[in-house]
């Protein structure tokens, strides 16, 4: 349970070095040593870092398991920090900030929208730090972080496959049970400030095609709202707006008005702070971010006047639903998803609610939160305003797609 919204100003990114530095080595086992053993074993393993937590990953043969244990319960207390080491992998987290962030005007607008959506909030910070940060970041700082964090007593561990729980449970019992915990203070609660007046920003960047992003502050489970179904009708409202091609930005504002050649929207119900909705897009040639904006409020406003028809209610739910039955067939997304619900709101049992809850929701509850949250009060606007390329005059002019979500996180 650590990640970028946990980390004060002055070290910001701390969290995902941390994560890099998990692969160096400990005493029993030299650095390259655990991805070999694991390789050796006929698996793969992998990790990222979130803005609640941090996530180490192996997948594995079932009789393998006690490998997997063991040389996770090895580096959770006893990794090497060199300074060496350190340096070299600095440098490879700056780098990969400078390539997708620095250099990538569409993840540029995405981190100054989110420091303008949410002031002195962690959910403002980037998730692989500020550059100024990490400029100045020590071996110590990750020392301290990882004396405070990494502990049996704030880490959760998912097992999913076929396997007895009671081995698997005996299992965690004999790599984890020896290690000493540390204790860890509960999480500042952080609140969102209030927000009165529609923020506007505009940033300036060398691309190819403009880039608008609309967000709203809406409420997460975590945020217990009056009515406890409000996550789940954003979620669905996500869906309708945004949910495949027959979905109502694609079919009326990419297909129909052509005014958009791309517009997607993005809601966690499961943060663990807050929640936000945001949707985000590039006009169409010969189209402007000012028309984009207009069309998108103009599908909101029709959301907020006429309920969905049972139809299109129906048609999004299923599509939801089978969408998260599917990822059932992975047992790499059941635990993610698992893993999720307990690291940030401590109730993995809300995976098992999750489509009930959603089969709940009324096309009244949709036209509800749409009225009460898509407001011009509550709206944040980011737009990017290409500039030309260097070496490529009529940059400006050719075209592109816009980023999928995943390149505007730092992982």
């Amino acid at each position: 349970r650590i990640g970028s919204s946990y980390e004060p100003d002055g070290i910001t990114g701390v969290s995902h070095v941390l994560e890099h530095m998990m692969f160096k080595g400990t005493s029993k086992y030299p650095k390259g040593e655990f991805n070999r053993i694991i390789a050796e074993n006929g698996g793969n393993d992998n990790a990222f870092t979130g803005r609640d937590y941090t996530a180490y990953f192996q997948t594995l043969e079932k009789s393998r398991l006690a490998v997997s244990m063991e040389l996770e319960s090895d580096r959770m207390r006893g990794i090497l920090l060199d300074k060496d080491e350190f340096a070299k992998e600095l440098n490879v987290v700056i780098e990969e900030r400078r390539l997708r962030t620095e250099d990538k005007a569409e993840s540029k607008v995405y981190e100054k929208f989110n420091e303008v959506a949410f002031p002195g909030h962690p959910y403002g910070r980037p998730v692989i730090g500020w550059m100024r940060d990490l400029e100045k970041l020590k071996v110590e700082d990750l020392h301290k972080w990882y004396q405070r964090y990494y502990s049996p007593a704030n880490a959760v561990l998912v097992v999913v496959g076929d396997v007895e729980p009671s081995e698997v449970i005996d299992m965690a019992k004999k790599y984890y049970g020896p290690l000493k915990s540390t204790e860890v203070e509960a999480p500042e609660k952080h609140k969102v400030a209030d927000q009165n007046a529609t923020k506007r920003i505009t940033v300036k960047a060398p691309a190819n095609v403009p880039y608008v992003i609309i967000g709203f502050h809406v409420p997460a489970v975590v945020d217990k709202p009056e009515n406890d179904w409000e996550p789940y009708a954003l979620e669905v409202m996500s869906a309708i707006l945004d949910g495949g091609s027959a979905a109502r930005f694609s079919d009326q504002l990419v297909r129909g008005q052509q005014v958009a050649t791309a517009v997607s929207t993005s809601y966690d119900p499961f943060a663990r702070l807050a929640g936000y909705f945001l949707i985000d897009g590039n006009p169409a040639r010969e189209r402007n971010v000012e028309q984009l904006e207009k069309a998108v409020l103009e599908q909101l406003k029709m959301l907020q006047d006429n309920p969905v028809s049972e139809t299109e209610l129906r048609r999004v739910k299923a599509q939801i639903i089978a969408s998260n039955v599917y990822e059932r067939d992975s047992v790499f997304y059941q635990a993610m998803k698992l893993g999720l619900m307990e690291t940030t709101l401590n109730d993995w049992r809300l995976s098992e609610t999750h489509n009930e809850r959603l089969q709940a929701v009324t096309a009244e509850q949709v036209k509800y939160v749409a009225s009460k949250y898509f407001l011009p009060e509550n709206m944040t606007v980011a737009v990017l305003d290409p500039q030309p390329i260097a070496g490529n005059e009529s940059s400006a002019k050719t075209g592109s797609t816009a980023p999928g979500k995943e390149q505007k996180n730092a992982n």
